[in-house]
């Protein structure tokens, strides 16, 4: 890995003063694919988590799975929430593949959303497979290889017949080759791109003909958003695609973000210490300021607040 680093793109304010600052690494193309901004190290490989999801979607498709409801093909693409229209989704396509959720390979987990954790633990109930974020992608991968024939056992190993076609399908989609695996928090296989590669793949994603398997994926996400993330406050990937017409998003872990508005362009960003709360500030400094993508939405969160005894007394905002 040779990734260098980024420069400053948010700054922490609280009570006037700057707390801090983080870097990071951006870049912006065009409705055409090429680069018309950049900060830092857009071009060396990094990790992009969960970012890679609908990367790993075309794949899937591509050898061959196919869903009757489209809201199904969102919750696969999903970092859900644990809410339980999303649960009742993943386990409804474990159940109608003959599957139990421990066929999922993802660790147990409570939900994200305060809410439904807060709910289930004051039920007395607990980590489970299926309200792991990941578990949606980890049913698309079982179904995929229930019909292409392949083994279920092991579909996490990177040697397996679907991590194969699965990494294909990235260095296809973002025009690079891969240039490492790693293991990601749900124990599946993580492959590599570059912030470049990243925004590439996106903006091909919402440009592909209607009916391809990449237009698939992004009109699934954009038709059910609140399955890619989750319903209320901090569910980034909600808010834009539902506030922006057009816009596909999927966040990552450690400070990642992709998205793309099609006849516009596309962002692909990296904040270096991971931190979420710096990520859309920067993401909306680049649609707004580099792409002139306007609406209500990127007003409400070109700033993340910095709470002192629970009230606002600073900000997260862009520096970039």
């Amino acid at each position: 890995m040779t990734y260098r680093g980024g420069v400053p793109l948010a700054e922490v304010v609280r009570s006037g003063f700057v707390e801090g600052r983080h870097h990071g690494s951006v870049v912006v193309l065009d409705a055409t694919g090429a680069v018309v901004a950049a900060a830092g190290d857009p071009d060396s490989p990094i990790f992009p988590r969960s970012s890679n999801k609908p990367l790993q979607v075309v794949g899937m498709l591509r050898a061959g799975l196919r869903l009757a409801d489209a809201a199904d093909l969102a919750v696969v693409c999903a970092s859900h929430w644990g809410q339980d229209f999303h649960l009742a989704r993943v386990r409804g396509m474990l159940r109608g593949a003959g599957l139990a959720e421990t066929d999922l390979h993802c660790p147990p987990a409570l939900p994200l959303h305060e809410g439904a954790r807060n709910a289930l633990l004051a039920a007395g109930g607990g980590p489970s497979r299926v309200q792991m974020n990941c578990s949606g992608k980890h049913t698309g991968m079982l179904l995929t290889c229930l019909v292409a024939g392949w083994p279920v056992d092991g579909y996490w190993d990177p040697e397996h017949p679907l991590q194969q076609r699965l990494r294909a399908a990235m260095a296809g989609c973002t025009g690079e080759p891969v240039a490492a695996v790693g293991v990601d928090g749900c124990g599946a296989p993580l492959f590599t791109a570059s912030l470049t590669g990243l925004a590439r793949a996106f903006l091909g994603l919402v440009s592909a003909a209607p009916g391809s398997v990449e237009r698939m994926v992004a009109d699934a996400m954009r038709a059910h958003p609140e399955l890619v993330a989750g319903t209320g406050d901090g569910a980034g990937d909600t808010l834009l695609m539902a506030g922006v017409p057009g816009l596909l998003a999927k966040a990552g872990a450690e400070g990642v973000a992709a998205v793309a508005v099609p006849g516009t362009g596309a962002v692909a960003l990296k904040i270096d210490d991971g931190a979420a709360r710096a990520r859309l500030p920067v993401l909306v400094a680049a649609l707004r300021g580099r792409l002139g993508v306007s609406a209500p939405v990127l007003d409400q969160l070109a700033e993340d607040p910095v709470l002192g005894g629970g009230v606002p007394v600073g900000a997260v905002r862009p520096m970039w």
